[in-house]
């Protein structure tokens, strides 16, 4: 069975102080696995820094990825903008893969008024040519497009399966409680299987065997997501979807973006770890 690991977006709340070394060390010491880099707001390690944090992250064995800059978008209608979104996450991918990380998560846009079709376009283009360049530089990443989680954006299931269908080293980022936002439903054990499935079908088995996952609770309404909610605050079924991922033997990475980040990481971990023990076993 795949491994499934599980752990924090951005350095655990208990860290102190609140330095990214710090933070692997935290997670380590939680008895999390992996942790989430966020360049959100702006890359904030340089290339020297980027390979202290890798040695860091394998003295500790913690799994590292990254979230690239929020205001990125592939479907801009300025070259300029375009240019931009296309440099930022080249730069987030390459310090990054220096940081040891394999995955790099990022928002690929909004429709601006485009059809489906039309942005697919436009964002398989873009992002194609940074694609490129991190193959040139032997950058070993793997881009990972979000699902978004307000009907503005690109970023359904189906688009970014087609986009991870498109381009090398492109696989999707499936944030459970953006779909759940966006659609106002998936959330039941069987429409989290029935994602699966999706991908299974479309991207293979070995999709399934390294995934990269978003989990938090959710506020939405009318428009998708409003902001992210501790876990048991909310209505989403993370049990059910637990459930699902032992049951289709789902690796990779479980990144908890709960504003209590750490204590549901360590939910999520424990929960999942009671699904995965052999029948008749007692869980203290």
């Amino acid at each position: 069975m795949a491994k499934l690991l599980f752990g924090t977006a951005g350095i655990p709340l208990s860290t102190w102080p609140q330095e990214t070394g710090e933070g692997i060390r935290r997670v380590a010491a939680l008895g999390l696995d992996c942790m989430e880099l966020e360049f959100v707001q702006g890359i904030y390690l340089n290339e020297a820094q980027a390979k202290v944090i890798s040695c860091i992250s394998r003295n500790n064995n913690v799994s590292i990825s990254a979230h690239a800059p929020y205001y990125l978008n592939f479907n801009a209608h300025e070259s300029h903008k375009l240019h931009a979104s296309q440099g930022m996450l080249y730069k987030a991918a390459h310090i990054a893969s220096l940081c040891g990380a394999k995955n790099v998560v990022f928002h690929p846009g909004f429709y601006l008024g485009d059809s489906s079709e039309k942005a697919s376009q436009c964002v398989q283009a873009a992002l194609g040519k940074v694609v490129e360049k991190l193959k040139a530089d032997m950058d070993n990443i793997t881009l990972r497009p979000e699902s978004a989680g307000k009907p503005t954006q690109f970023g359904s299931i189906d688009e970014l399966i087609q986009l991870s269908c498109s381009l090398e080293n492109v696989a999707p980022c499936i944030d459970f409680a953006h779909w759940h936002a966006r659609t106002g439903n998936n959330n039941s054990y069987g429409e989290f299987c029935g994602l699966l499935d999706d991908l299974r079908k479309n991207l293979g088995e070995a999709a399934l065997s390294d995934m990269h996952i978003h989990i938090s609770g959710i506020e939405y309404g009318k428009s998708g997501e409003k902001k992210h909610l501790p876990l048991t605050s909310s209505d989403l079924r993370y049990e059910d979807l637990l459930r699902a991922l032992k049951d289709y033997s789902v690796g990779g990475c479980v990144i908890c973006e709960s504003p209590t980040r750490e204590e549901d990481a360590l939910l999520l971990k424990e929960i999942y770890q009671k699904f995965s023990l052999p029948p008749n076993t007692q869980y203290n």
